[in-house]
C-alpha cells in the first residue's frame, strides 16, 4: 500500500519553521507535492521548497496570514485545483510564545496569541474539509504535551492548542463518516524551530533546559525530525485506523 494517494498533495501551514520544513521535506520523500505557507520569513520558506523539489516533488509557497479565513480558503482551493486534490491538510504554523505566568499575560497579548493559533487552525480545517472529504483524506496537527502536564508560564501555548485537541476531536468524530481522520502531535521541548528564539529572549535559558530533560523519561531533547516523522505517519495510509488521537512526541515528559 503507498503511503499517500498517487494524486494530490499536501498543504501544510507553517511551512517555513524548522518543523514544518521537516515536515515538507518528509512528505516529498514519500511522493508528496506539496503548498507550504509562511507569514514571515520568505526566505526561509523558500528554502523549505527546493527540498520539496530536490525531492522530486513539486512546491508551491504562499505568504498567507491565517488568520484571514478567505485568504485561507482561496490558497486552499487553488492549491487542490493546481494538484488535482488535497488528500492532507497539516497545521504547523503558531506564533512566537512568550513564557509568562498569567497574572503577567495582558488581555490583549492572549487575545492574539488565541487568534492566531487557535483561529488559524479552525480556518485551515474549515478550508480543507471539502477537499479532505473528497480525497477521504487526513488532518494533523502540532499540539503540546504541557495539555497533559501542565508547565508553569506555558499558558499562550496550551490554552491555544486545548482549543486546536478540541477540534481535532470534534473532526474526527463528525468527518469519520466521510473517510476523513484528524490528529493531533504533541511537540516536546526540541532543539530546532522556536527554541533559538526562546533561548535568545531568555524565555528558555539552561536552567529550565536542564530541568526538562530531568522531566523526561528519555533524558534529552528531541528533534524537529521527529516530530516530523509521527506528523507523516498519522498523516499517511499506515495510520488508516487511527483518528482523534494526540501522540505526544515528547521523550516522556507527559508520563
Amino acid at each position: 500500500m503507498n503511503d499517500f494517494p498517487a494524486q494530490g498533495g499536501a498543504f501544510v501551514a507553517g511551512g517555513s519553521g524548522g518543523i514544518g520544513r521537516a515536515i515538507c521535506r518528509m512528505l516529498a520523500e514519500t511522493g508528496c507535492d506539496v503548498a507550504l505557507t509562511y507569514h514571515n520569513g520568505r526566505e526561509r520558506a523558500e528554502a523549505t521548497a527546493e527540498l520539496v523539489r530536490a525531492a522530486g516533488r513539486k512546491a508551491v509557497v504562499l505568504q498567507i496570514d491565517l488568520r484571514d479565513e478567505k485568504a485561507v480558503a482561496r490558497a486552499v482551493d487553488e492549491t487542490a485545483l493546481d494538484f488535482g486534490a488535497l488528500h492532507t491538510a497539516i497545521y504547523a504554523a503558531g506564533p512566537y510564545i512568550h513564557m509568562r505566568h498569567i497574572s503577567r499575560i495582558e488581555p490583549a497579548l492572549f487575545r492574539d496569541t488565541m487568534e492566531q493559533d487557535a483561529f488559524g487552525c479552525f480556518n485551515l480545517i474549515h478550508a480543507a474539509l471539502p477537499h479532505l472529504r473528497s480525497a477521504k483524506g487526513a488532518f494533523v496537527a502540532l499540539a503540546t504535551p504541557a495539555l497533559r502536564r501542565y508547565a508553569v508560564k506555558d499558558v499562550l501555548s496550551v490554552a491555544p492548542k486545548a482549543a486546536i485537541e478540541a477540534l481535532i476531536r470534534g473532526v474526527a468524530a463528525e468527518e469519520g463518516r466521510f473517510g476523513v481522520r484528524a490528529n493531533g502531535v504533541g511537540v516536546g521541548v526540541i532543539e530546532d524551530g522556536m527554541y533559538h528564539a526562546l533561548m535568545e529572549t531568555g524565555d528558555f535559558d539552561q536552567r529550565f533546559l536542564d530541568a526538562s530533560r530531568q522531566n523526561m523519561a528519555l533524558r534529552r531533547l528531541g528533534t524537529a525530525d521527529e516530530i516530523a516523522e509521527a506528523v507523516v505517519f498519522l498523516a499517511s495510509a499506515r495510520a488508516r485506523w487511527i483518528t482523534g488521537q494526540t501522540l505526544m512526541v515528547d521523550g516522556g515528559y507527559a508520563l
